[in-house]
């Protein structure tokens, strides 16, 4: 986690130190919901031993971009965004002797550093702007497993707790959709759709597995034009 922590603070740094061209730039903060995909056998292992369910991984998301104009109806925009969850579980054909329950708590933290080529319906200042955009990153993750498990590969099926953690870069791409609705001359707010596709093979803790990063977000904003 302090990994990610560490990336996201960079990013946006990276991004506030951002030489301003002389072409319209703008800065944007948004917040909002991403609904993994949850597509791999990471997650189908979850779901077989805990009970959880891909409607379970959604989560808030947040992050900043700043845009500047390359050409009259395209900008190139740089972002940070940040998206976290945490799932308390317990093993559903499993218990302990006395009939308790045996808890654990799954966490996944993923940070996409990427950007954005956007096309821009309409660039004029203070207008109504749809827009359209394709772009690339680098997704860093860090998922983790700790609580109480059992162990499977003794026959008596010992209860001991544990910590497992696997942390790690997946590159993806993304197609984006949104609208910037104007509240004056230099804001507006902003509606944005965005699809990641990600997945990459984990290491460390849970080496033969996938974890799939993708899914649809949804977001609200602001703008700010300068």
């Amino acid at each position: 986690m302090r990994r990610l922590v560490v990336v996201a603070a960079l990013g946006a740094v990276a991004l506030a130190a951002a030489p301003q061209p002389a072409a319209a730039a703008g800065l944007d903060l948004r917040a909002g919901a991403f609904f993994p995909r949850a597509d791999s056998n990471i997650f189908d292992d979850t779901e077989e031993l805990f009970g959880t369910q891909k409607d379970d991984w959604i989560g808030f998301t947040g992050g900043v971009e700043y845009s500047f104009r390359v050409a009259r109806q395209l900008e190139l925009g740089l972002h940070v965004d940040y998206y976290g969850r945490k799932l308390d579980t317990f093993y559903v054909d499993f218990t302990r002797p006395n009939g308790q329950d045996i808890f654990q708590t799954l966490e996944l933290d993923v940070v996409p550093l990427g950007g954005t080529l956007r096309f821009v319906l309409n660039p004029r200042r203070g207008a109504v702007t749809p827009y359209l955009g394709v772009g690339a990153d680098a997704v860093f993750y860090e998922y983790q497993q700790y609580g109480d498990f059992i162990n499977f590969f003794e026959d008596d099926l010992p209860v001991t707790s544990d910590f497992f953690v696997d942390e790690g870069t997946a590159f993806g791409f993304h197609v984006t959709a949104g609208v910037r609705i104007p509240l004056g001359d230099d804001f507006s707010l902003v509606a944005e759709g965005k699809y990641l596709w990600a997945k990459t093979d984990m290491g460390e803790d849970f080496r033969l597995n996938e974890i799939d990063l993708s899914g649809p977000s949804a977001t609200l904003g602001i703008n700010l034009r300068f």
